[in-house]
């Protein structure tokens, strides 16, 4: 197994540093990849001088799913990982990927360990049947591929803020590829490092918007317009609302707060099914993703090899 590993960093220089530290540890032989947006903290520094980066990237996008498709392309490994800047992986994530991979595992995901005060909380598998498929999920940020598999998948949808491994896991049902689940390929995040699906943190759209924007679109781009769809969509934001309105009663949140992420959600879905159901229009293949790596070959790019 020839391995690479794609790490996506903004602004993250000292978690960055820890990532790096295990995977010269427990990962020697892989291929490392460090894909840096518009970073202002000395992380391109950090990777330059890191004894465990090949290759450094920098990119001028603040996008995290622009930064993993610009990794994905240089990645010359037949299976390519995706580790977030504020994972480090454990004793034993080598071995159950390889396990994985030579038992003809498509896609292997394991779950994500976050040092709390007291111990250690961990994920369990997560999956769902949707309009007749069985979808696995994952944590974007800590899932290996095949290359064919990431290939044809064609990286991750660059529409999505947030969200986009939600996207990919969907996808990669509708195309019949299964997620292997290994508790041993485990990452662990101490607290505070609990990395959103998202690098970004400039937009002026509420944080509500931008997950029922993506949420709409998904569903939309993967579905089209279904009665069982929408009622998906429906369920999550009423359980939003019903926690939001526990907020309000027990002094935590304002009405005024909750009436506007109310008018976040509604804008989000709407906007999120518009462009969803033009995204399905553009790509028809089972993929489903007109904003993935075959579209942005001619993406602005550094390249560096430390």
């Amino acid at each position: 197994m020839q391995l690479s590993v794609v790490v996506p960093t903004l602004n993250a220089r000292q978690r960055l540093s820890r990532a790096l530290d295990a995977l010269g540890a427990r990962l020697p032989d892989a291929e490392v990849l460090v894909v840096n947006g518009p970073s202002s903290d000395g992380t391109s520094g950090l990777v330059r001088e890191h004894a465990a980066a090949d290759v450094l990237l920098e990119l001028p996008e603040r996008n995290l799913n622009a930064s993993r498709n610009a990794g994905l392309a240089a990645a010359t490994g037949d299976v390519i990982a995706f580790v977030s800047h504020g994972s480090v992986v454990r004793e034993g994530w080598h071995d159950a990927l390889a396990d994985a991979i030579d038992g003809g595992a498509d896609v292997v995901a394991g779950p994500v360990h976050r040092s709390v005060s007291g111990g250690v909380t961990t994920e369990a598998r997560e999956a769902d049947t949707v309009a007749g498929r069985d979808v696995t999920y994952f944590d974007g940020g800590n899932v290996a591929f095949r290359r064919e598999v990431a290939e044809a998948l064609d990286g991750f949808d660059e529409y999505l803020q947030t969200g986009a491994a939600r996207d990919a896991a969907h996808r990669l049902a509708g195309m019949e590829y299964e997620v292997a689940w290994r508790p041993d390929f485990a990452v662990l995040r101490t607290d505070g490092d609990d990395v959103a699906d998202r690098m970004a943190d400039d937009s002026d759209v509420p944080a509500w918007g931008l997950k029922y924007r993506a949420l709409g679109y998904r569903l939309a781009k993967n579905y089209g317009l279904r009665a069982s769809v929408a009622w998906r969509a429906l369920r999550h934001a009423l359980a939003d609302a019903k926690s939001a309105a526990g907020r309000v009663f027990g002094g935590d949140e304002r009405p005024s707060a909750w009436v506007r992420n109310g008018r976040a959600v509604v804008t989000g879905v709407v906007a999120g099914v518009e462009d969803g159901l033009a995204a399905r229009r553009r790509d028809r293949s089972p993929r489903r993703n007109p904003n993935g790596v075959s579209t942005r070959m001619d993406r602005a790019m550094s390249r560096y090899e430390p």
